[in-house]
């Protein structure tokens, strides 16, 4: 058991196919008690219900400071710590560079960016006062190739910038004992994904990934469970890609 008894609090996790989901799911797998929060407090319940009585869905907007702060509160006063923070919450638009508006910027940076820092800052004092915990954040392959295939500039800007938030946390958090790590997901089949696919992307795209299929949520669910586990301890300020081979540095 990989996580035995840690609290491991997971945003924007109720979609069935996403990949917080996923990660929620492996998470309770390996004895942690998974926290899921969502924007539909409804559906992250539901989520946390079909993982078992020890673990919990509420509602939260991300790119709101109060309500992280509310959501961490209320898990620190119910199960005493936050251990484990996945910044999973995200939004993408298939938009070109000159067609991005002020609302569509605002709108996809809010809940990858802003979110990620929000929801770090509620759960930071607590990891800070117990000396221990693991923040990973959510990034994606677009930050580093310059564009991905769903989402446009602006997405990709604001999943760099989750990058370097990242690292500035681990290197002010490190003598807390707090790391922060980011993991980089390619093409993930996910209800983002869902639907877009045609036969003909899906060929074009496999052959500039040299593992020769798409990725699940699942292969970055595992990512996350290393990062948030003691497999990691001495990991702090890094980048996983988790793309089968598109990006290689």
């Amino acid at each position: 058991m990989l996580l035995s008894n840690k609290v491991c609090v997971i945003t924007g996790a109720a979609s069935r196919r996403g990949i917080g989901r996923a990660t929620a799911r492996l998470f309770a797998l390996h004895g942690g008690r998974a926290i899921i929060l969502d924007l539909d407090g409804a559906q992250a319940a539901e989520a946390a219900a079909e993982l078992g009585e020890a673990h919990r869905g509420y509602a939260c907007d991300v790119t709101d400071r109060d309500a992280c702060f509310a959501a961490a509160t209320r898990v620190v006063e119910e199960f005493g710590r936050i251990d484990v923070l996945v910044n999973n919450a995200g939004i993408t638009q298939p938009l070109k560079f000159m067609e991005i508006g002020p609302k569509n910027y605002e709108a996809v940076t809010d809940v990858s960016l802003r979110g990620t820092l929000y929801m770090s800052q509620a759960v930071v004092p607590h990891m800070r006062e117990r000396k221990s915990g693991s923040i990973v954040c959510i990034s994606s392959v677009s930050a580093q190739r310059g564009g991905g295939i769903f989402g446009g500039p602006h997405y990709s800007a604001a999943k760099a910038g989750v990058l370097g938030l990242a690292k500035a946390m681990a290197r002010e958090l490190g003598p807390d004992n707090v790391r922060v790590n980011s993991v980089t997901p390619g093409l993930i089949q996910t209800d983002i994904t869902g639907g877009k696919l045609t036969d003909e992307l899906r060929a074009e795209i496999l052959k500039g990934i040299p593992l020769n299929r798409l990725g699940d949520a699942e292969d970055v669910a595992r990512s996350c469970l290393f990062l948030a586990s003691e497999l990691s301890s001495y990991i702090t300020g890094a980048t996983l890609d988790v793309n089968g081979g598109m990006l290689i540095h």
